[in-house]
């Protein structure tokens, strides 16, 4: 072991930044929740909608989407809109896909009913980790919307079989290192996202060599990393979820 490694953060390699999910972040969405990964904020607000895609009518099953986006200043220097520049870019559609995934990977759409529940996740401050930032939160956005059809008898049970959460993990220095922010993420040798649910399960991995391929050996590493992280991740959305 390399006595000399620190992480620019000062972190330990398997200490995460400070986790804080705010419920009821936005006055009117039917759930919302502002995620912050230390200096990461990702506000996410789930609206409710009585119609489904054309192409699911009078199936019976519900649909969870997401869109996804990046304010202008979110980032050092301003990023246009992008609607102004009419096109969304490869990078927003790829996370934003990746964030309905992952929800409808662990929602009942039986039950959810023919309704569609949208999440939108509009990132307010970026230092690495968006998209699992706004896993995360959109988890406790999507909890919340489908309780509120429970309490008002729209449903006859809670569709969501389990609990989703998403951290980011690396080699930085040749180690595996947990949930990286900026300074670690541009300077990474391999990264990668981890969606997992509650019970251990995975919903998605990516992982990328930035630099040179990396081992089985330091893979394994990072998903241990990731399933450490998940889990300290649901702890906190079950305390704010009181569930």
């Amino acid at each position: 072991m390399n006595k000399s490694f620190k992480r620019p953060s000062g972190r330990q390699p398997n200490e995460m930044r400070k986790i804080i999910l705010k419920t009821n972040a936005s006055k009117y969405a039917e759930g919302s929740c502002l995620a912050q990964f230390g200096n990461t904020h990702v506000l996410c607000a789930a609206t409710i909608e009585e119609r489904v895609p054309p192409w699911m009518r009078g199936s019976g099953s519900g649909w969870i989407t997401a869109e996804y986006g990046m304010l202008p200043r979110s980032t050092h220097t301003r990023t246009a809109r992008e609607a102004a520049r009419g096109k969304q870019s490869g990078r927003t559609q790829e996370i934003q896909r990746l964030i309905g995934r992952s929800l409808r990977a662990a929602t009942d759409m039986q039950v959810l009913g023919e309704r569609q529940i949208r999440i939108d996740c509009d990132v307010i401050q970026a230092d690495g980790g968006t998209r699992t930032a706004a896993i995360t939160g959109s988890y406790v956005a999507l909890h919340q919307a489908c309780e509120k059809l429970l309490r008002a008898g729209e449903i006859n049970s809670l569709p969501i079989n389990d609990m989703v959460a998403a951290v980011s993990c690396g080699l930085y220095e040749g180690r595996a290192v947990l949930d990286l922010d900026y300074n670690e993420d541009s300077n990474a040798q391999a990264d990668a996202n981890f969606v997992f649910t509650d019970r251990g399960r995975i919903i998605e991995v990516q992982g990328t060599a930035e630099d040179k391929p990396f081992t089985r050996a330091q893979f394994i590493s990072l998903l241990a990393l990731a399933r450490e992280g998940t889990k300290h991740l649901t702890n906190i959305q079950r305390a704010v979820l009181k569930v």
